[in-house]
């Protein structure tokens, strides 16, 4: 059985936890894409009831 070298090792771990920040980015951008979509839905909704009146 071989040994794994250390760079190896290190490396390894590298783009595992760049997978989970990028994971956790895309989350972020998610929920971000979300709360734009509603603030502009209220704004829309505010200039709507503003000119009606």
């Amino acid at each position: 059985m071989k040994k794994l070298s250390i760079p190896s090792l290190l490396l390894l771990l590298t783009l595992l936890s760049s997978c989970e920040a990028i994971g956790t980015i895309f989350k972020a951008g998610y929920y971000v894409g979300i709360f734009v979509v509603v603030i502009i839905l209220v704004i829309i909704f505010f200039i709507y009831n503003k000119f009606r009146r």
